[in-house]
């Protein structure tokens, strides 16, 4: 491995766990209020996805690890998905949700 591509796999990048999705009506969303809850279309024990640049790249379970939330990865995406989504390509799901 040469040295430029071994500093690049030691670049961090950020993560986010996504534990649902849904649309409201902006007059809804200004509504807001703290003590809200915002009811989502998933189920609670549906795997949650793990986004990369806003692409799913993995999915897995949420667990306890001491006083934190963690993931278990329970299905990875194919190599080149994962690189397309460090590389910050688009693809038909992000077009989808917007």
């Amino acid at each position: 491995m040469t040295r430029d591509v071994k500093t690049l796999m030691k670049l961090r990048v950020p993560m986010i766990v996504r534990l649902g999705h849904t649309r409201m009506p902006l007059s809804n969303v200004l509504r807001l209020a703290p003590g809200a809850i915002i009811e989502l279309p998933q189920l609670a024990d549906e795997p949650l996805d793990l986004m990369v640049n806003n692409k799913a790249i993995a999915r897995g379970n949420a667990v306890k690890i001491g006083e934190n939330f963690g993931l278990r990865v329970t299905d990875v995406g194919a190599p080149q998905d994962r690189v397309a989504a460090l590389a910050g390509q688009p693809d038909n799901e992000s077009a989808n949700d917007q």
